[in-house]
């Protein structure tokens, strides 16, 4: 693996929604780090890839309430169980699950695998509520697929918030969720 400063030379056998990303990062001037790789559809399989890039890849989750009318993406650290009990209440929901790949690829254009806040950029009727885990802003850089998971990127974690969440036109709630010791 090579890591790349922006964009791929040549978009050739990409797909637009990738290329979608780098569009849109550029138009903001935002600097990012970019490394491709085989699949990564999981933390594991991300953990030699953030060595790559040093910086740590976020899990991002795709969520809704019972009745599929409130949507949630939540962006968290990758060493960080997650349990619905404990970031149910923080949304003010009684129980909220994963939500279906055809919501997700019908509201952001990505599929399981491939999860990312980057995928914001389609939500364009602001249908999701985007929730960050406070361990997620504590690094410098933040890492996440660019919506297709066979590249990843590193992007100033202040950038992420003072120009690309405010161009998709989402505000987080900034949530703490517990860490769980390993049995």
């Amino acid at each position: 693996m090579q890591v790349y400063v922006g964009r791929p030379s040549s978009c050739e056998g990409r797909l637009s929604k990738e290329i979608k990303v780098y569009d849109f990062l550029d138009k903001l001037g935002i600097e990012y780090y970019r490394v491709d790789h085989n699949e990564a559809d999981t933390m594991e399989k991300c953990e030699k890839i953030e060595k790559e890039l040093n910086t740590v890849i976020c899990k991002n989750l795709f969520l809704c309430n019972r009745q599929k009318t409130e949507y949630y993406l939540l962006m968290m650290p990758g060493d960080k169980v997650f349990k619905t009990k404990d970031f149910s209440p923080l949304m003010g929901s009684s129980r909220l699950s994963f939500g279906t790949s055809e919501d997700l690829e019908k509201m952001l254009d990505l599929t399981p695998g491939s999860v990312s806040i980057m995928g914001l950029i389609n939500d364009t009727e602001h249908k999701i509520h985007l929730a960050i885990d406070k361990d997620v802003l504590a690094p410098e850089f933040v890492g996440c697929h660019p919506c297709i998971n066979t590249s990843s990127l590193k992007i100033r974690t202040r950038d992420l918030l003072e120009k690309y969440l405010p161009a998709v036109g989402h505000t987080p709630t900034l949530v703490s969720l517990p860490r769980y010791e390993e049995n």
